[in-house]
């Protein structure tokens, strides 16, 4: 994941100042909370959020095909 530096902010500063969290996933899309310099919370638009929770029919096709594969030889007895 690709983490724009402009919408960092430590947590000291969310927890003083969250409208400027909410302004930041208003402009950005979404904002990181660093706890001891370290990314810990990832804040975003609850819409953006349900979007990235659903899987594409084209990534659940593919998992499929990768579980058959990996488990052909039990489908292939199952199938007798």
């Amino acid at each position: 994941m690709t983490i724009n530096t402009e919408t960092l902010v430590s947590i000291t500063e969310a927890n003083q100042n969250f409208s400027k969290v909410a302004r930041l996933v208003d402009e950005h899309g979404s904002a990181v909370i660093l706890k001891n310099n370290v990314p810990r919370y990832l804040i975003m638009e609850f819409a953006k959020a349900e979007e990235t929770m659903v899987a594409t029919d084209a990534d659940v096709l593919s998992v499929s095909r990768r579980i058959i594969a990996q488990n052909k030889e039990a489908y292939e007895v199952l199938s007798r």
